[in-house]
């Protein structure tokens, strides 16, 4: 192992949970003269570029009725977090043909199994679990 592997390896994030496809809101860090902020991009993931130390992903939303792209490296500091809103049902790793979609056309349909069923469901399975369990008797 050389010296950049060395010092690409230490700081790389580890983990990518999101997909292309999947709709995200990513946190970014904006210093505006000596003052820092957290701005939030939320979009498509429409593309994820591998490659290491300089990996990267692509954004697509529509802001007044105009398409804006970001692309975001995975592993800088100004990238403060990512939340997976949802996931979309995609059947390719490039989604290139969102750009020429207009309104209803360019909606994805929602992924069995994902994190916005997973979070919705879980206070309504703990109220049933509630419900059923009797209430433990002190002694």
């Amino acid at each position: 192992m050389n010296i950049l592997e060395k010092v690409e390896k230490e700081q790389t994030r580890h983990g990518l949970s999101f997909r292309a496809g999947d709709q995200v809101r990513v946190h970014v860090k904006i210093v505006e003269g000596d003052k820092e902020r957290i701005q939030v991009f939320e979009g498509v993931v429409i593309a994820l570029h591998r490659g290491g130390n300089r990996a990267s992903f692509t954004v697509r939303k529509v802001s007044y009725g105009v398409g804006v792209e970001r692309i975001f490296p995975v592993h800088s500091p100004s990238v403060d977090k990512v939340e997976v809103v949802s996931s979309g049902r995609v059947r390719r790793g490039r989604l290139y043909y969102l750009r020429d979609r207009a309104g209803k056309a360019a909606r994805l349909k929602e992924r069995e199994g994902t994190v916005a069923e997973t979070a919705a469901a879980a206070p309504a399975a703990m109220a049933d679990a509630a419900a059923v369990s009797p209430p433990i008797a002190e002694a």
